[in-house]
């Protein structure tokens, strides 16, 4: 989890891709948890942007796109990980983030369980799936990787935190799982917002209250 920042850039940057998302006359929410203006985001060069778009308490907003159009990239934006090359990034004061990134974590040599693990992050049981309560007493490395995605991802949902990112959540998860994994989203508490990124329409029309798509360019 991260806590509240401002993290702001106005070198100049040709953008790579570009997605714009604004309110009634073009003016950014300044109630949103997040404010994104403009934003060119990147590593050692840019890799998306302009891109500008406010995060609402309590929404889900759905990020989709092909591979390699920017969307990990707009996520590790929000949480300084990648470098805002222009624009800015504000978030509300105080504001609590948790970010799941792409893929389960390697866990082999972790001497930790389930329930070890979910402690760690202050994550709230109530409502986890009972499906995935036997594995709250196993050892992390004896967990397959779609085992070891729902632990991590509901460590993410479930911590006590303003805004969520889901950077691929459905990954590894067999039907049934991601059914579990749509219904704790429409439970969450009153407030949080959601951020998603996938590729599986079929999951992001089912959760999302507003879907942005990010072509490649």
């Amino acid at each position: 989890m991260s806590s509240s920042g401002t993290i702001a850039h106005q070198d100049s940057a040709e953008p790579v891709g570009a997605l714009t998302s604004t309110r009634a006359g073009g003016a950014l929410n300044s109630d949103a948890l997040v404010v994104l203006d403009r934003v060119v985001a990147g590593y050692e060069r840019p890799v998306v942007g302009p891109f500008s778009l406010a995060i609402e308490p309590g929404e889900v907003v759905a990020i989709i796109g092909p591979n390699g159009a920017g969307k990990t990239t707009l996520l590790n934006a929000i949480t300084g990980v990648a470098h805002v090359f222009a624009g800015t990034v504000n978030r509300r004061p105080g504001l609590l983030v948790s970010h799941h990134a792409q893929g389960p974590l390697s866990l082999n040599n972790v001497p930790l369980s389930g329930s070890e693990l979910l402690a760690l992050t202050g994550t709230d049981l109530t409502g986890l799936p009972d499906a995935a309560r036997p594995l709250l007493s196993r050892r992390l490395s004896e967990l397959s990787g779609g085992q070891l995605q729902i632990l991590q991802v509901w460590a993410s949902l479930a911590a006590p935190v303003d805004l969520v990112l889901l950077d691929e959540p459905t990954n590894n998860l067999d039907v049934p799982t991601v059914a579990m994994l749509e219904a704790a989203i429409r439970a969450r508490p009153a407030g949080r917002a959601i951020v998603i990124v996938s590729h599986d329409r079929r999951f992001v029309e089912s959760v999302a209250s507003r879907v942005k798509e990010l072509a490649r360019q």
